[in-house]
């Protein structure tokens, strides 16, 4: 009989602890939803690690990766960038920064680059951002309905409106022909900012811009549609 009310406590206790647990879960999943939801289905389980913890949760991103998949949710998953190979008549200029995306202080290294947007009524937009390297925030950016130099140039004048002095800043970007117009070479050289270009069809010398880009892309680009332009701007001023 003593051996009975052994076994019972046993079990008993052992549902408690389960129970208990099952409680933990569902706190924790209530936690992650939020965030989930918070940032429009946007965030996987790196941000909202990231984000829990700084809320002060103690839970372990291995944990909260095994919760997300009991609730059946992730980040939206995109396609890897694959190089496209340059076109021949592409003249190779100086890449100054060759990767070295280290910086001490802001305003040292910029990087730029212009992305693709799609809206139903319009077509194609065009997102040309500039980066700062050291900070890792986008600090000057437009938005046009044509892929030319003006909207490189313009997002150019918006990273430079609170820089008091721009000489010597270095900016990486591809070969594009909106990079190596006279436009905005002609830009660079009244701010006497120095061009450092990446090599031919190669994306990862301007890596750093190339992933925010693709970051828009995964968090708000590609889990929306946009009926025209102006819808477009809106979501990623936004954004």
């Amino acid at each position: 009989m003593q051996g009975f009310r052994a076994e019972s406590k046993y079990y008993k206790d052992s549902k408690r602890k389960l129970t208990k647990t099952k409680i933990n879960n569902n706190e924790l999943d209530s936690k992650i939803l939020k965030v989930y939801y918070d940032s429009k289905r946007r965030y996987g389980v790196p941000k909202i690690y990231k984000v829990l913890r700084n809320e002060g949760e103690t839970a372990s991103l291995k944990r909260i990766q095994r919760r997300m998949t009991v609730l059946g949710i992730k980040s939206v998953v995109i396609k890897k960038y694959k190089p496209v190979k340059a076109e021949k008549n592409i003249e190779q200029k100086e890449n100054i920064l060759n990767q070295d995306f280290s910086a001490t202080s802001i305003n040292q290294k910029w990087s730029t680059d212009i992305t693709y947007i799609h809206t139903e009524n319009e077509g194609w937009t065009y997102l040309a951002s500039v980066e700062d390297l050291y900070s890792r925030k986008i600090i000057g950016w437009a938005f046009g309905k044509t892929i030319d130099a003006e909207v490189a140039v313009r997002a150019l004048k918006n990273a430079v409106l609170n820089v008091k002095h721009t000489e010597g800043i270095i900016i990486q970007s591809d070969l594009g022909c909106q990079y190596t117009s006279n436009l905005f070479e002609s830009a660079l050289a009244e701010l006497k900012i120095r061009h450092s270009y990446s090599k031919k069809g190669y994306p990862y010398d301007n890596s750093c811009i190339e992933s925010f880009h693709s970051v828009l892309k995964k968090e708000e680009v590609n889990l929306r549609k946009y009926k025209d332009s102006k819808a477009a701007y809106d979501a990623v001023f936004e954004y």
